[in-house]
Formats: C-alpha cells, sequence, structure tokens
C-alpha cells in the first residue's frame, strides 16, 4: 500500500498538540489530559502537565477488564535453563499484584527508588510493573554488574529496596549475584533497608537476617492471603524509571522516563511504526537492563496488548546459530526486534543460511535492527535469508523509542541502504556544523532535534537538571544534541554514520569510521568488523579495521588483510590513509551487543582506560592488545 507516513508527518508539524492528543486517547486516563504541552514546565517543557495516569494498569489491568485475561501476556523461553513458560494477561496480573504487596510491605510507597538487579527471568518484569503499580520508580541495573558500578547506582538514586536473584546462567556458567550485591551495599554510602531475593535452582544463595526476604516465599504468602493492591494515581509527570546510561565523565547519567508521555509514545509507535496488531506476538531479543528491554519487551507490547517474549539465550551459542528461528517458530512471532551485531554474529556462524530453512517461519513478517549501525551487507544477508522486510531504526536511551524510522504500519517507504529512514512525528531533526549553523543536504554534521522533544523522551536526568542541560542542550541552542554525527539527504532520508567521537581527523580530512566500516563489511569473508582511528604523529589519527572472519574460511589472514586494505582505498579513496587490517577471533561488545570502540582506541593509542561496566566478557581486551602488540600497531 502507498505509504502514509508524509500526510501523518506533515500533520504533526501543522498540529502538534492536536496530533499527540489524539495518540493520548488510546490510553485509558484516571484524569485525562486538558492541556497537551506547557512550555514553561521543566527544563524544556512539559507533556500533559495536568492528566493522571498509571503505567501497569494501561499494561496489565484494563486488558484483563477488556476481555484479554486468558491471552498470553508473557513468554518466557530459556535455552540456557531449558525452562519455559507462558502467563496470560490474568496471570500477569495476579504475579503483579503479589509481588506489589510484598513490595509495600517493605515500606515502599509513591516515589521511593527500587533497584531491580535481575536475570532475564519473569520475576525481572513482575518487579518492573509491581513498582509502576504502586508509583515507586524503578531502577534496572544488569545482573551480574560488578559490584562498584551497582554502588554508584545506588549512591545516586538511593533505593529503599532492591530486588535481585541469587544468580545469572550464562553459556557455560554461573554468576552468583548475591556477592556482588551484598558487596556493592557494604560500599554505598546510602543505606539500603531490604532486599528481596529470587533463589535460582541453579544456584541458591544465604539471606541476611532482618535485611533479605525470599521472594517466592513472600510472593505465595501474598497470594495466599488474597491481597488486592489497586493501581496508585500518578500525575503524568511523575517518573516511572531511571535507567543509568554511560556518562563521559565515567559518571553515569540517570536518564528519567515521565509515566504518560512515555505511555503515549510506546502506544502509538507499536501500530503505526512497527505494524503491530493487538494479540500478536511480538518478540525483542535484548536484556530488561537496556533501554530496549524496558521499551519494546516490556512497556510497549503490553500497553498495546500483544504477547511478548523474554528470551534468556544468545543468538549463537544457545544451542546455535538457528536459536532465532526456532524461538519465531514456536510461539508465532510476527515481527523480532534486535541489534545488528545478533544478526553479523549469526551470519558468521551460518553464512549460507542454513539454519533459517529448517524452521516454518510463515507468520514472521518483519525484522527491525536498532543499537548499531546496520551496515548494509548484514541487512541484504537478513532480507535474502528471510525473505521479509528489514527495517534499520535509530533511536537512544534517553529518546525510549525511534527517532528514525520505516513505518511499516503506515506503509513502508522505499529503503536506502545504510539509513534508518526518517524521522518520526515529534522529530525535527537538523544537521548542524560545529558552530551551530544548519548544512546542506549531503553535508556531513551534528544531528540534532529541534526542540521541544516528543512524549516519551527525557525530561532531565535524575536529580540533575544542570548536567541535562550542559549534556544536552547548551552546545546548540534551542537543540537537543544526539551527539551522533550523520547527514539528512535530499529525500530527507537520515544517515546516522557514527558517534561524533568516532568521527576521525585524517590529515585534516573529517572522515567517518562507520563509512569505512560499510565497505569493510562488503568483503565476503567478513563476519564483524570494527573501525577505530588511532593517533599518528604525522595524520594526527589514521583508521585501523579490525575483523572477524566468517565461520570455515580457510584462507591466510594476511591475504585478506591486504584486499579489506585495497577494498577500502578504492570505495573511500587514498585520503583515507586506511592501511592497517587486524583479525581477531572477536569484538569487545556490551552486554546489549555494541562494539566498545572507544575502548579498543584507547588500547591502541596506549592511553589509560576503564573496564567497561557493561562488557560482555572483558577477556576480550586482552586478546585485542595481544593482536595489536604482535602486529606492532600503536606503539
Amino acid at each position: 500500500m502507498a505509504s502514509r507516513y508524509h500526510a501523518v508527518y506533515a500533520g504533526w508539524k501543522q498540529d502538534p498538540d492536536g496530533f499527540w492528543a489524539d495518540a493520548a486517547a488510546a490510553i485509558d486516563w484516571f484524569s485525562a489530559p486538558d492541556r497537551i504541552f506547557d512550555a514553561e514546565a521543566g527544563v524544556y517543557g512539559q507533556w500533559f502537565p495536568d492528566a493522571t495516569c498509571n503505567t501497569c494498569y494501561n499494561a496489565v489491568d484494563r486488558h484483563v477488564a477488556g476481555g484479554r485475561a486468558d491471552q498470553a501476556a508473557l513468554i518466557y523461553d530459556s535455552p540456557i535453563t531449558g525452562r519455559k513458560k507462558t502467563f496470560t494477561y490474568g496471570e500477569l496480573k495476579a504475579e503483579v499484584e503479589a509481588l506489589a504487596a510484598v513490595i509495600a510491605d517493605q515500606g515502599v510507597k509513591k516515589g521511593d527508588r527500587v533497584i531491580i538487579y535481575m536475570p532475564m527471568v519473569p520475576e525481572a518484569v513482575f518487579a518492573m510493573l509491581a513498582c509502576a503499580r504502586l508509583g515507586a520508580v524503578h531502577s534496572v541495573v544488569f545482573g551480574g554488574f560488578a559490584a562498584k558500578e551497582l554502588a554508584t547506582r545506588i549512591e545516586d538514586s538511593q533505593p529503599r529496596l532492591i530486588v535481585s536473584a541469587s544468580c545469572g546462567v550464562e553459556p557455560g556458567r554461573i554468576v552468583a549475584y548475591k556477592p556482588l550485591l551484598d558487596g556493592a551495599i557494604a560500599m554505598a554510602r546510602h543505606t539500603v533497608e531490604r532486599c528481596i531475593v529470587l533463589q535460582r535452582p541453579e544456584q541458591g544463595c544465604a539471606l541476611v537476617e532482618g535485611r533479605d526476604v525470599d521472594f517466592a516465599d513472600a510472593v505465595a504468602a501474598a497470594k495466599a492471603s488474597g491481597r488486592t493492591v489497586p493501581c496508585v494515581e500518578l500525575a503524568a509527570a511523575d517518573p516511572l524509571y531511571v535507567l543509568y546510561t554511560s556518562g563521559t565523565t565515567g559518571q553515569p547519567k540517570g536518564v528519567v522516563r515521565d509515566n504518560g508521555g512515555h505511555m503515549v509514545m510506546l502506544e502509538w509507535s507499536m501500530g503505526h511504526e512497527y505494524g503491530i496488531e493487538p494479540g500478536e506476538v511480538f518478540w525483542a531479543a535484548s536484556d530488561v537492563g537496556w533501554v530496549v528491554g524496558h521499551s519494546y519487551i516490556v512497556y510497549a507490547p503490553l500497553l498495546h496488548g500483544c504477547t511478548t517474549v523474554l528470551f534468556e539465550g544468545k543468538p549463537v551459542g544457545t544451542p546455535d546459530a538457528g536459536t532465532f528461528w526456532r524461538v519465531i517458530a514456536e510461539h508465532g512471532v510476527v515481527a523480532l526486534f534486535t541489534a545488528p551485531t545478533a544478526f553479523r554474529a549469526i551470519k558468521g556462524q551460518d553464512p549460507k543460511g542454513e539454519h533459517v530453512g529448517k524452521y516454518d517461519l510463515s507468520k514472521f513478517r518483519t525484522l527491525f535492527l536498532a543499537g548499531e549501525r546496520a551496515d548494509p551487507e548484514t541487512i541484504k544477508w537478513a532480507e535474502q535469508k528471510l525473505g521479509v522486510p528489514v527495517i534499520d531504526h535509530w533511536w537512544q536511551t534517553e529518546t525510549g523509542a525511534p527517532i528514525s524510522n520505516n513505518p511499516i504500519g503506515l506503509g513502508q517507504l522505499p529503503v536506502k541502504y545504510g539509513s534508518p529512514a526518517v524521522p518520526m512525528p515529534g522529530y525535527d531533526m537538523r544537521v548542524l556544523d560545529d558552530a551551530g549553523h544548519e548544512l546542506e543536504a549531503g553535508t556531513l554534521g551534528n544531528v540534532v532535534v529541534k526542540l521541544p522533544l516528543p512524549p516519551g523522551c527525557l525530561p532531565t536526568l535524575w536529580n540533575a537538571d544542570d548536567r541535562f542541560r550542559s549534556a544536552y542542550l547548551d552546545e546548540f541552542p534551542g537543540y537537543y544534541k544526539t551527539a551522533d554525527a550523520g547527514y539528512i539527504d535530499e529525500d530527507g532520508y537520515l544517515f546516522i554514520m557514527a558517534r561524533t567521537d568516532d568521527i576521525i581527523n585524517v590529515a585534516g580530512h573529517r572522515l567517518s569510521t562507520g563509512g569505512m566500516e560499510e565497505v569493510v563489511a562488503e568483503h565476503p569473508d567478513v563476519a564483524e568488523c570494527a573501525v577505530i582511528g588511532i593517533a599518528d604523529a604525522m595524520k594526527g589519527q589514521v583508521p585501523c579495521g579490525f575483523v572477524v572472519l566468517n565461520s570455515g574460511v580457510a584462507r591466510g589472514a594476511g591475504d585478506i588483510e591486504s584486499e579489506v586494505v585495497r577494498l577500502v582505498r578504492d570505495r573511500v579513496g587514498p585520503v583515507a590513509a586506511f592501511k592497517s587490517v587486524v583479525v581477531v577471533k572477536r569484538l569487545p561488545k556490551t552486554r546489549s551487543g555494541k562494539i566498545l570502540r572507544g575502548t579498543m582506541q584507547k588500547i591502541a593509542d596506549r592511553q589509560a582506560w576503564m573496564m567497561p561496566a557493561t562488557i560482555d566478557d572483558p577477556a576480550i581486551l586482552d586478546e585485542i592488545t595481544a593482536a595489536l602488540n604482535e602486529r606492532g600497531i600503536g606503539i
């Protein structure tokens, strides 16, 4: 069908308040908004300033009341432990209400903070929704985060309670959480009054008398007592959660998400952007510790009345590169949202896509990629093997939902490889030079959003309005700084080339490492790659490429390295000074799959560096250091 995107986007621009008032009608309010936006409130304005609501009510209770009590709400699938379980909306409400009673019994009330330090288990979702029910502000921290990192989040958010588990289960190993939790509590200056601890069968733990509560026992007692816990009425602007993202100073930034605007944006996005109908099965293969997990594992699918999949596994190795297709076939998934790096890993293990044909994917209709730049070769591979639209889209922890997308629900637009397509309603995108002047179409610069930000975006940082202004608003007055570099073409498509600190200066030429990665990825033997800029006495910086080869490649690494160098010199030009390529077994990544280019650059430049808190496997950094030393690069 012809896309309605341009008409819808123009309608938003012409009447923003009317547009968001219409979108807000899809939410059940205690007190519906009369005013849509107050430009005088908050740091840059406030959405739905006179409305009241509750996110848990909209995600759970209204569906039970509206006839979905027996529909599947949450499917838990754990190839790591071999366990699966499905919860209907009625069962979800029972679990959330019982846990809310237990949390309330620990003295938690509206506005109190609760840290959730959990693996990918249903109880993590129950805890998020239980906090939302009570009006408590949850802050999810990855289970297994180092004690020091957890302690900094305890000190910043000052929680009354922590909900945790005895352990996490990773491929081939068990990660004990309780020693990390106890260590963080001992380190932090803020006193944590209570912990609720889920004992997992893979490894239990000792509980601290007087502080720790057994999760299962307490919830069972609450269910047996028949406790009812009503949803607390909240102002739309009241915080739903704080999610910490890394800051350039090393001190994490607490991104705040409000209740009202968040619901309006997520509910609108499910139908209009992702093209999902209530009752369908949607799967975001992420972690609840990331913003994708918050938005598209937990809140958006449940707000929309969908079935959501909670997957405790990896794209490869649990047990093989066909695990994604098994989940899609078994649970009737219509759309998958994951990181490009997951598909690069699958492609590297199964370059011919042989696993795809083993499963019935007849219900599957769309693949969405976000989290890192989706290189054209990965998109083309997925299109060819899956035979469905592959949609690259772009957003940030700070925005909570897509900034740009190819909106399937409004009718798909033509795909331009390398672009996450067009801005979504609410986003007036511009590209500025470093002095703040707007650049012509096709010119690389700083990608910014003209204020105000739309509903669902962060209104500020936790207890840090000044830091919010300095981090995002001060450099380009009147705009939100995305800290991404890119350009907008003559058709209005965005091209996000790199973080602004990934633009390297080679003998006075500003070059995008992302553009070079696109070229490197075209080599038929390359499964994954990363390009960084390293210090050079003559040119200031020169690029260095790291490549992971496809499974089964038998050719010599030296030949492949030479071919990659020639490819970049042919496509980008000699100006790139691209001469160094290093074949490695794997790339260092965060647990969401983002490649840690900044840390790799510090290692290559022999600078001091700190172990990234979100790294998936620290041993990979030793491998990178050894590979650089062996080649004499960066010395």
